[in-house]
């Protein structure tokens, strides 16, 4: 494992490469367009699903009372919203370095959730 950070520099240059008769602004736009599209949705709250790697949610936090944990003392912390990730299977599988579990891992685990859910919601009736 090394401590090294993927960054947006090394995404351009990555598309450049996989582009052949791309210019580099040209993939300069392609990636910068696809981060503001992303950007864009998270901003209005939508979830974004990149198949294969997985999942970006907009969540929203309650108001509640903190507590500075050396003094004792409370502090109100405000309602917020915070942006959670929850990678697909086959991200995990690859990080994990364990076979692929397919290309339809990512659609079975958000089917498989949906009936837990909907039986959660009909047995809190």
């Amino acid at each position: 494992m090394t401590n090294r950070t993927l960054t947006r520099q090394d995404l351009l240059h990555a598309v450049y490469v996989a582009g052949p008769g791309l210019s580099r602004v040209e993939a300069k736009n392609i990636v910068e367009t696809a981060l503001e599209e992303i950007c864009a949705a998270l901003e209005r709250g939508e979830a974004v699903k990149l198949r294969a790697f997985g999942t970006f949610q907009v969540r929203s936090k309650r108001p509640r009372v903190g507590r500075n944990p050396k003094t004792g003392r409370e502090y109100p912390i405000t309602a917020r919203r915070v942006l959670t990730f929850k990678p697909s299977p086959r991200l995990v599988a690859a990080i994990n370095g364990e076979a692929d579990p397919g290309p339809d891992a990512d659609e079975l685990r958000e089917t498989s959730a949906e009936p837990k859910s909907a039986m959660v919601a009909l047995s809190n009736r």
